[in-house]
C-alpha cells in the first residue's frame, strides 16, 4: 500500500504509437505507473524532445512500482517496489527496452524513493513504512549487476522519508520529513554507511516534499507544498546546513512539490501541484534564486514529477489529474521553457527519469 506522502505525487508519463528503435546513441525516458505496476518506456529524439513509446511497453514491474533511478552507465536501472518491500533490477537494452534480472532485492516497508551516488557506487533506498534507509554497494561490473547490503544497513531515520538526495561529491546524505514544520536529516557518507551530522536535523518549511541540490554540492533547496515556498540553504564543509537569511522564500503559486535544477545550474524549475505551471527562477553565484520574468509556465494539471535529458535541452513533466507528460524545450540563455508535445497515458506514474 502506498503511504500518503507518497500517493500525493501520482502523476502521469507519456504514451505514444509504439515503435522499436535499435540506435545505440538514441536517449530514453522511463516513468512508473504504480496502479498498474508498470513502467512505460519511451524513446526521445535528441533534436526535437518528442517521445515514442516504445514496442512492448509498458514492461511488468513490482507491486505499486513507485520510484526509479537509471546507473550512469545507462546499463541498468532499479525500481522501489512499494507494494512488496523490494526493489528490482532491470537491464537497458540498445533498443532502451527493459528486462528484470531476479530475485528482486527484499529492502525496509513501503519504499518510495530511491537515490544514487553520482558514481553509481551506491544505492539508496527510503523505507517509508519502517521509517530507515536501505543501502546496498553495486557491484556494476558483476553480470548482472549485484547490491550487497553496506555493514549496519537499513539505518533508522525516525522519520517517513518523502525525499533523499546524495550530494554530488557523495559525501553527504540528505532526507526530509514532513511536519510543521518540516525537516531535513542530514547524514554523512563513509562507503555508503551514513552518520549523523552535527546540528541534524535542520528545520525547513512545511512539507518539504520537493528537494535538489546544486552541481555545485554548496546549496540545498527544498519545495514546501504545505506553506507554498522555497527553503534555500547553505551546504557547509561538515554537511551541515545554514538557512539563508531570506529563507524561505514565498511563492505565489500554490502546491510547490518537486524541484529541478538544469544541467548547466543556472536555472530551478519548481512544479506548483496546485497551481498547474512550473515556476522558473535563476540561480545566483551566491545560491539565492531570482524568479525569471517570463515565468510561470503552464503545464497539465498537478505537475508533479520532473526529469530533464541529457543535454538539458528538453525538460520532462508528469501532470496528475488528466494523466500526461509534457515536453518541453529549454532555452539556455534565457531559462524559457516552451512546450513541445503533450501525451496521454492510461495510469499515474510516480517518477520519471531520463538517460544520460
Amino acid at each position: 500500500m502506498l503511504n500518503k506522502a507518497a500517493a500525493l505525487f501520482l502523476v502521469c508519463a507519456s504514451m505514444a504509437i509504439w515503435v522499436g528503435c535499435s540506435a545505440t546513441s538514441s536517449r530514453f525516458l522511463y516513468a512508473t505507473i504504480p496502479a498498474n505496476n508498470e513502467i512505460v518506456v519511451y524513446r526521445e529524439d535528441p533534436n526535437s524532445g518528442i517521445l515514442t513509446q516504445l514496442a512492448g511497453s509498458p514492461i511488468t514491474a513490482g507491486a505499486a512500482v513507485q520510484s526509479i533511478v537509471i546507473h550512469p552507465s545507462n546499463k541498468f536501472l532499479f525500481a522501489a517496489n512499494a507494494g512488496e518491500s523490494d526493489v528490482s533490477l532491470f537491464t537497458i537494452a540498445a533498443s532502451g527496452a527493459l528486462s528484470e534480472q531476479t530475485p528482486r532485492t527484499v529492502v525496509g516497508t513501503a519504499p518510495t524513493i530511491l537515490a544514487m551516488d553520482s558514481a553509481g557506487s551506491f544505492l539508496y533506498v527510503g523505507n517509508s513504512g519502517s521509517l530507515n534507509i536501505s543501502v546496498f554497494a553495486i557491484n556494476a561490473k558483476a553480470s548482472p549487476p549485484t547490491l550487497t547490503p553496506v555493514a549496519g544497513s537499513p539505518f533508522s531515520v525516525g522519520l517517513s522519508p518523502i525525499n533523499i538526495q546524495v550530494s554530488p561529491s557523495g559525501g553527504f546524505l540528505y532526507v526530509t520529513g514532513t511536519g510543521s514544520p518540516g525537516y531535513i536529516e542530514a547524514f554523512s557518507l563513509n562507503q555508503g554507511v551514513p552518520t549523523v551530522v552535527s546540528g541534524s536535523p535542520f528545520f525547513t518549511g512545511t512539507g518539504p516534499y520537493g528537494l535538489e541540490i546544486a552541481s555545485s554540492g554548496s546549496f540545498l533547496y527544498t519545495a514546501n507544498k504545505l506553506d507554498n515556498s522555497i527553503s534555500e540553504f547553505t551546504i557547509n564543509s561538515d554537511g551541515s546546513l545554514t538557512q539563508f537569511s531570506n529563507s524561505p522564500i514565498g511563492q505565489q503559486y500554490l502546491g510547490p512539490v518537486a524541484l529541478l535544477i538544469d544541467t548547466s545550474g543556472k536555472y530551478m524549475y519548481v512544479a506548483d501541484q496546485g497551481a498547474s505551471n512550473l515556476a522558473g527562477y535563476s540561480i545566483g553565484s551566491d545560491g539565492a534564486l531570482t524568479l525569471l520574468t517570463n515565468s510561470p509556465f503552464v503545464t497539465g494539471a498537478e505537475p508533479s514529477v520532473l526529469a530533464i535529458d541529457a543535454d538539458g535541452k528538453y525538460l520532462f513533466v508528469g501532470n496528475q489529474t488528466t494523466p500526461k507528460v509534457q515536453s518541453f524545450s529549454l532555452d539556455a540563455s534565457s531559462g524559457t521553457l516552451t512546450s513541445v508535445l503533450s501525451y496521454s497515458v492510461p495510469g499515474s506514474p510516480t517518477s520519471l527519469a531520463a538517460t544520460h
